[in-house]
């Protein structure tokens, strides 16, 4: 039995203040002007295309590659909106180069989450211009970076912690994402497996709130309807749901074939002797070439998502969008342009998905379409959960819940077996920056002070010679001191001690700069110590804060790390299958 037997009544399953209802209030204005940006983008973006492609004015979302262009026009059109972008980078701020995501996921990690608000203005304008002119993008990345900094902004106008700076710039990109797609739980999800790098309450609960309001903003500015609604149909069945593995298998290596390619053309590019701020119009080249060979892989392509994933798209659509698309897209955005990854990586997928449904047993129009579309996205944003709710949300198609699981999963396990980083996290890596996306249990947690601690330590009177305690102060470091009345005083040292030998104890001591309770957890008392920067505390006891417990130091802590170490690599046979010999005899007097 436990030699403090008492029940930790402090703790919970969370560790949550009042303080996140005040959060979740803030967040509730930074999802709706993440709407709004939203709302901006996509029609700066449709006005663009119009424009440059149609030379009209209108801002409904169009293909650069629906109708026929002149071939000077497809092929200079990218490298004019490339040069504007390395203009817009050298001159005003290069974070608005790459997709978006890493950049927030930078200011996230080792900048405070703060945003310049520059970025606010450029992101979006600069995405609009690569998107408008052709690029092959999405707006997903630039709208996270750009709610993301409208989260940030209002957070730095107030009186605020880094954490809840934090949770306000995830609550305006998960806002923004929100809005795009109409994906209100895909974007939670988004940014609890990407974002938050943390599952609690205090950072949720705005998320949850600001994408909330962003959805239902999006309602009265883009309307309700799923972006790829499909027909309703049966649910495919246990052959398919299993068969579903070969998008997820083909997925994942596709995921990885299109990373490394991005991280091939960026070190391509880094070989230039040139400077960065031409590399866009490089890859700008590349786009219209890609153009000039497949113009559908131009631009957004939600209309070309659209016939993938409903079946109607040719041969030679989904051969071209399988290769033109996958190669523009990777060697342009290693180039430095600015542009989001999820609807090329939607496109991809669903063509990939289309091209093995030829081979595979039909079940309904675009199902494979969908399956692929769920596994490149699992595999390239390493966002399992993220890509099956993406994919239900997009296309309504719940009866795929089951393939959709298989694919997403298998493209995601293959992915994180043979990649160390994602598309998203190696440019993070790049900048000599590391980050885990492994959320599990912290050992800490699982252990009290009393299971740890010293119990019976040596413990000094205030007003006793220091000569008379030095044969009892050999073998610790930390000592407590009490009065007449064995109330905690303050602590002291052994070398302490020794530079005011002739004096009392209490000339020695100093307060104590981090005490505890035995039923703290060791988590709470290694915070304690990094507070008080000092490598051990006092225990004390919880009702008479005064009355020493015991001692404890970090090198106590690492218990907890030893037995977590030893239960994650120890092997053992726990039961073990016993054989029961059968002799003639036995045999024979069974039969009988």
């Amino acid at each position: 039995m436990s030699a403090y037997p008492h029940r930790a009544t402090h703790l919970g399953d969370f560790h949550v203040r009042p303080r996140m209802l005040v959060i979740a209030l803030l967040a509730v204005p930074v999802g709706a002007a993440s709407a709004l940006a939203a709302f901006a983008l996509l029609k700066l973006i449709g006005l663009i295309t119009n424009l440059v492609f149609y030379q009209r004015f209108d801002t409904a979302l169009v293909a650069p590659g629906g109708g026929t262009h002149p071939w000077w026009l497809v092929l200079t059109a990218p490298v004019a909106g490339a040069l504007v972008i390395g203009v817009l980078a050298r001159f005003g701020s290069e974070k608005i180069r790459g997709h978006g995501m890493p950049e927030a996921i930078e200011a996230i990690l080792i900048g405070e989450s703060k945003v310049a608000p520059r970025v606010a203005v450029l992101k979006p304008v600069s995405a609009a211009v690569s998107i408008g002119t052709g690029g092959p993008f999405g707006a997903e990345g630039p709208i996270i970076m750009t709610g993301g900094a409208v989260g940030s902004i209002l957070a730095q106008l107030l009186h605020l912690s880094a954490d809840e700076r934090k949770t306000l710039l995830v609550a305006g990109a998960a806002g923004g994402m929100a809005a795009t797609f109409n994906a209100p739980l895909a974007s939670i999800l988004l940014a609890v497996e990407l974002l938050l790098f943390e599952w609690r309450p205090r950072s949720f609960v705005p998320v949850a709130a600001a994408v909330l309001t962003s959805t239902l903003c999006r309602g009265f500015l883009l309307g309700t309807d799923p972006v790829f609604g499909l027909p309703a149909a049966p649910a495919p069945g246990p052959a398919a749901d299993v068969l579903a593995l070969v998008p997820g298998v083909t997925g994942g290596l596709l995921a990885i074939a299109a990373t490394a390619l991005v991280y091939l053309a960026e070190d391509g590019f880094s070989r230039l002797p040139i400077h960065w701020m031409w590399w866009p119009a490089i890859g700008g080249l590349v786009i219209g070439a890609g153009g000039l060979v497949e113009p559908r892989a131009l631009g957004v392509g939600y209309d070309v998502i659209d016939q993938l994933l409903t079946g109607r798209a040719t041969t030679s659509l989904i051969i071209g969008i399988l290769v033109v698309k996958t190669l523009i897209w990777a060697l342009s955005l290693g180039s430095g342009t600015s542009g989001g990854v999820l609807a090329p990586v939607f496109m991809i997928g669903a063509a990939l998905g289309a091209a093995e449904g030829g081979l595979l047993p039909h079940v309904t129009a675009g199902f494979w379409a969908v399956c692929g579309l769920a596994a490149v996205v699992g595999g390239v944003m390493r966002s399992p959960l993220t890509g099956i709710v993406f994919t239900l949300e997009l296309t309504h198609a719940w009866n795929d819940l089951l393939a959709l699981v298989v694919a997403s999963v298998s493209a995601y396990a293959v992915s994180v077996l043979l990649l160390k980083r994602s598309v998203l996290t190696e440019k993070i890596a790049r900048r000599r920056l590391h980050l885990t996306r492994e959320y599990t249990t912290d050992p800490l947690e699982t252990f009290f002070a009393h299971e740890v601690m010293t119990a019976d330590p040596v413990v000094l009177r205030h007003d006793e010679p220091v000569a008379g305690t030095l044969p009892r102060t050999r073998h610790a470091t930390l000592y407590p001191v009490v009065d007449g009345e064995e109330r905690l005083t303050g602590v002291t040292t052994r070398q302490a001690l020794l530079t005011t030998e002739g004096r009392i104890v209490a000339d020695a001591t100093n307060p104590a700069l981090a005490t505890c309770h035995p039923d703290d957890t060791l988590r709470e008392i290694a915070n304690k110590l990094a507070a008080g920067h000092v490598t051990q505390a006092v225990v004390v006891d919880r009702a008479g804060p005064h009355r020493v417990r015991g001692v404890i130091s970090v090198a106590q802590l690492l218990h907890a790390r030893r037995r977590d170490l030893h239960e994650e690599h120890h092997r053992e046979r726990v039961l073990a299958v016993t054989r029961v010999a059968v002799t003639p005899s036995s045999a024979a007097s069974s039969r009988g």
